[in-house]
């Protein structure tokens, strides 16, 4: 019982930190009109940097030339990440935009996986595209999906160099420097964009909640919740992001979405999830081989 009291609470955190990152998306949004997306990107990635490091506190001395250049691949990765998540959400829905991002992990977990079982969420995710695209193209905006389309590939690899920089460096030492890095790449960018907005108080306070709410407070929540919950149950959980992001944005922003969009939502919901279970299952199966087995099978890539 304490075990499932212990779960349950924490799939409760992992909900509530989707809550606050939609919620801080819905507030970037509103601030387009002042700062631009690359205004709103640079503020969320500086803040974020800026309360990282104060955590963290990460040791400049003593690391490899390699771990170096993955602090600065992953740096490219955050900006690239953010920069076309928001410059996709700047010509498309909420939720939308998050369900063409989601393919990207998806698809990474499709590629690494083995059997007939991937082609099946291959398929389910192919058919939530379409059904996107059927019950709203005239309302999509193509450059929009390109930007999107681009968020998804940057957070494929984005699950990549964390793994990397995640080995290189101890607690959160790695990530704080490559949100750092990120937050210089994407500095005069914002600058340029978002202009004499910057020197408003009440702007900068409002990019500093997008920032909590899109990642400080969303982190801190998962991080308490991978204590308790299986790596499974909390990819399974982080597979309702779209579902989130359109229910904040019919909230938030007024966005409404026809039933073929949140039908092609939810088949990419749905093949998030079965993309999931075959890996935990491939997991569990790597780790405990059948007896008939005559080694060991290899923990599966990703």
């Amino acid at each position: 019982m304490i075990a499932r009291g212990g779960q349950g609470s924490a799939a409760a955190l992992v909900l509530v930190g989707l809550a606050c990152q939609e919620v801080g998306a819905s507030f970037a949004v509103m601030l387009f009109p002042e700062t631009g997306p690359l205004g709103i990107v640079m503020l969320r990635l500086v803040f974020s940097a800026l309360l990282l490091l104060l955590i963290a506190r990460p040791r400049l001395r003593g690391h490899t030339a390699v771990a170096w250049r993955s602090v600065i691949g992953f740096g490219v990765v955050l900006a690239s990440m953010n920069g076309l998540f928001y410059l996709a959400l700047a010509r498309l829905p909420l939720g939308v935009t998050v369900t063409i991002e989601v393919l990207g992990p998806l698809t990474l977990s499709i590629l690494t996986a083995t059997g007939l079982a991937r082609w099946l969420w291959a398929g389910l995710a192919l058919a939530g595209v379409v059904a996107l695209g059927a019950g709203g193209w005239d309302r999509l905006d193509l450059l929009g999906v390109v930007f999107a389309l681009g968020a998804a590939v940057s957070w494929a690899l984005y699950i990549l160099a964390s793994a990397r920089v995640g080995r290189e460096f101890p607690r959160l030492d790695g990530l704080a420097l490559a949100m750092a890095v990120g937050a210089v790449i994407v500095l005069p960018f914002g600058v340029w964009q978002a202009g004499s907005a910057l020197l408003r108080v009440d702007i900068l306070a409002l990019g500093a909640a997008v920032a909590l709410l899109s990642s400080t407070i969303p982190y801190a929540l998962e991080l308490v919740a991978l204590r308790r919950l299986p790596a499974s149950a909390f990819a399974i959980l982080m597979s309702l992001g779209p579902a989130t992001a359109s229910v904040a944005g019919f909230l938030l922003l007024g966005q409404h979405l026809s039933w073929l969009e949140i039908a092609g939502i939810a088949l990419v919901i749905a093949a998030s999830i079965g993309a999931v279970l075959a890996a935990a299952r491939r997991g569990s199966a790597a780790r405990h081989p059948g007896p008939d087995a005559d080694e060991p099978l290899s923990e599966p890539v990703g």
